[in-house]
């Protein structure tokens, strides 16, 4: 296993607090809303299914989350662990959002993550779901950026 420059621990193979952390660090990184930051943790060569979209590396992957947040406006996620084992993490998420129209989502999704020995995600695939709700119905309250550590998880708020 190279530990180099574009090694990003926690390592596979994952115990349950290290996938833990791992979860949380790709929570902080997609709410900083920062395409190129967030495409650092994966492969060059990462491949992705995203609803009915497939990017392969780096730079689809930031185009892609380029257009998924000029779209998705004061994006708020939060992701759980759902399981793991060796280099694989299950995870599930909710994130709310509105349109330029002011109409406000949360969408629920499940993501299957494989990593590489650096422990870079290779493949991720995902699956969503959005729900149309009412401002009013909001969960996610907090600045735009990570999530306060004291914010209720997704279990915790009955999600």
């Amino acid at each position: 296993m190279s530990h180099d420059s574009e090694a990003r621990p926690p390592f596979p193979p994952f115990t349950r607090e290290t996938a833990i952390q791992k979860v949380r660090m790709a929570e902080d990184a997609w709410n900083s809303r920062d395409p190129e930051r967030v495409a650092l943790a994966y492969t060059v060569d990462s491949a992705w299914r995203n609803r009915a979209e497939f990017p392969v590396g780096r730079q689809e992957i930031v185009a892609f989350l380029t257009r998924k947040w000029r779209r998705e406006l004061d994006y708020r996620l939060i992701k759980e662990l759902w399981t793991f084992a060796d280099n694989r993490i299950a995870v599930r998420f909710a994130y709310e959002w509105h349109d330029d129209a002011g109409n406000w989502y949360r969408s629920y999704g499940n993501e299957n993550w494989e990593f590489d020995a650096n422990g870079l995600m290779r493949r991720r695939y995902a699956s969503i779901n959005d729900l149309p709700i009412a401002q009013s119905e909001r969960k996610f309250h907090w600045p735009l950026g990570r999530r306060p550590d004291d914010h209720p998880g997704l279990s915790d708020l009955g999600l």
